[in-house]
C-alpha cells in the first residue's frame, strides 16, 4: 500500500487516537484504520496497537505519530543507533525490527505493489535474499554539512542536518576514514565517502559551493576528489576512481559514477541476472542503464554481444576501460538518454537486462524492447512502485512475469531492491 504524495500541512495539536495496526506501507510506515480512515504511523510494527496523534490528514488517508506502544509486537528490539527516531537522522526506518521480520515485511510490500498497481493476480514473488551483514554494509555514504561545518545526516522529511558521529551502516573501510576528518570549510557543501570493498580503495569526494580550493592534509591511503559546480572531477590526492571486485572481475569506478552501494548484494545481482538470462553463448545482450558495466561485462563471456547504453559520461568512459580491461572484444556502447538512444537501435537482441534508476523505465523503453524482439527480460529495480507500474505496461505488450527475486540491498530501511523475469509470450 502507498499513500498519495501530495500532502496536507502537518498540525502540532490533531486528535490523538488508539488504532490497532494492520499493514506494512511502500515507504516504511505501518498502517491502521480509524473511522473509516487509514492512518500511517512511521516507527511502528504491523500487529502493534499504539497511541498515535493525527498530524496530516486527507480525505481518506491521515498521517500520525506515534505516542505509545500500547502493545508491542514481539518483534520490536532495541534500536542499536543513537540517532535512529523521528529527531534523528532519515537514514534509516526500521531498525526497531527484527531483523527476520524485516525480510518478511519486504516480501509482503513487493507483492501488495505488484497486485495493486501492476495488476499482476498471484505474483511469484520468492522469500527476501539476505547478503551479507545487516549492517556495516554501506560502501558509499554522503554527508551534508551544517552551518557550524558539521557533517550529518538528513532529519527525516526535513532539511536539518543531523550531526552524526557515526554510522552503523557504514562500512569499516569507511568508518575509519570518516573518523579521521577534520574539516573546517565554510565552502563545503557535502562530503561522499566511497569504497571498493573487495580491494580496499577508498576515496573521499567534496562537494563544494563555489570555485574555491581547499587546503588539504591526508595521512592515510584515500582518494581525494573535488567536485565543483560546472566542473570535472578534480583529484586532489591518489586516483580519480576506485576500485571494486565483482565477480572475480575489477571494475573500476569514477567518483560520480553509480555502483551498488552493497557489494555483497551487487555480487548477489550478478547471479541472479546470469541464471535468469541463461544465455546460451550466442545472443545479443542489450545492457540498459548499464552504468559501468556491472551486468553486460559479466555477461560478456556468455553471450554473442553485449550492447551498453547510459547516460552518464563518466560511466561509460569506465565501462570502455573495463571492457578492454577484461579483454573483451564483443561490447559495444552507446552514451546518451536510453529512452534516446533505444530509439535509433534496429538490430533485434535477445536478451536484455536493466537497471534503471528509481523513476523506472516507463512505457516508451519498454515499448522498444517489445520492438527489438527482446523475448526474455530481467529487470533490476531500487523502488517496487515504479517496478509495478512497468508490470502493467509489460503485460500489456506480451511479457509474461516468471518470478522475482528480491533481495535485502538495504537492511534497517524500507529500501527493496528486486530482480524480476520476463518472457515474451
Amino acid at each position: 500500500m502507498a499513500r498519495g504524495k501530495k500532502q496536507s500541512r502537518a498540525r502540532s495539536d490533531g486528535p490523538e487516537v488508539e488504532i490497532l495496526l494492520e499493514g506494512i506501507a511502500h515507504g516504511g510506515e505501518a498502517f491502521g484504520r480509524h473511522e473509516g480512515k487509514i492512518i500511517f504511523v512511521p516507527y511502528a510494527i504491523p500487529g502493534e496497537r499504539v497511541r498515535v496523534r493525527i498530524r496530516q490528514e486527507k480525505k481518506t488517508w491521515a498521517r500520525a505519530q506515534l505516542l505509545r506502544v500500547l502493545d508491542p509486537s514481539p518483534d520490536r528490539v532495541a534500536p542499536p543507533c543513537p540517532y535512529f527516531g523521528p529527531e534523528g537522522c532519515g537514514g534509516c526506518q526500521w531498525q526497531h525490527i527484527r531483523y527476520e521480520r524485516q525480510l518478511a515485511l519486504k516480501k509482503e510490500i513487493v507483492i501488495d505493489q505488484l497486485q495493486r498497481l501492476g495488476h499482476v493476480a498471484d505474483p511469484p514473488v520468492r522469500d527476501v535474499m539476505s547478503v551479507g551483514e545487516p549492517f556495516h554494509y554501506r560502501n558509499h555514504m554522503q554527508f551534508s554539512v551544517d552551518r557550524e561545518g558539521r557533517p550529518g545526516l538528513l532529519q527525516a522529511e526535513s532539511h536539518r542536518v543531523v550531526p552524526v558521529d557515526a554510522c552503523l551502516l557504514m562500512h569499516p573501510l569507511l568508518g575509519e576514514v570518516y573518523g579521521a576528518l577534520d574539516l573546517s570549510w565554510p565552502g563545503l557543501r557535502r562530503l561522499i565517502l566511497r569504497a571498493g570493498v573487495n580491494t580496499g580503495d577508498r576515496m573521499l569526494i567534496l562537494e563544494t559551493r563555489g570555485e574555491e580550493m581547499p587546503a588539504l592534509e591526508v595521512d592515510m591511503p584515500v582518494s581525494v576528489v573535488l567536485h565543483r559546480p560546472r566542473k570535472p572531477p578534480f583529484p586532489l590526492a591518489g586516483l580519480p576512481y576506485i576500485r571494486e571486485e565483482v565477480g572475480g572481475r575489477v571494475f573500476r569506478i569514477s567518483s560520480d559514477s553509480f555502483f551498488q552501494v552493497n557489494t555483497a548484494g551487487a555480487e548477489a545481482l550478478v547471479r541472479l541476472v546470469q541464471e535468469f538470462l541463461a544465455p546460451k553463448g550466442h545472443e545479443t545482450l542489450l545492457d540498459l542503464y548499464c552504468g559501468v558495466g556491472l551486468f553486460g561485462l559479466s555477461l560478456a563471456p556468455h553471450v554473442g554481444l553485449v550492447i551498453g547504453v547510459d547516460v552518464s559520461e563518466s560511466a561509460m568512459e569506465d565501462a570502455a576501460h573495463n571492457a578492454q580491461n577484461f579483454g573483451l572484444e564483443n561490447v559495444a556502447l552507446h552514451e546518451g538518454p536510453v529512452e534516446e538512444v533505444i530509439r535509433v537501435l534496429w538490430e533485434p537482441a535477445d536478451l536484455a537486462v536493466m537497471d534503471p534508476p528509481r523513476s523506472g523505465a516507463g512505457r516508451e523503453v519498454l515499448q522498444h524492447l517489445h520492438r527489438l524482439r527482446v523475448r526474455r527480460l530481467v529487470y533490476v529495480s531500487c523502488d517496487p512502485a515504479t517496478l509495478a507500474r512497468d508490470a502493467l505496461y509489460l503485460q500489456e505488450l506480451g511479457y509474461r512475469l516468471e518470478v522475482v527475486q528480491p533481495v535485502d540491498m538495504f537492511p534497517q530501511t524500507y529500501h527493496i531492491e528486486t530482480v524480476s523475469l520476463w518472457e515474451r509470450t
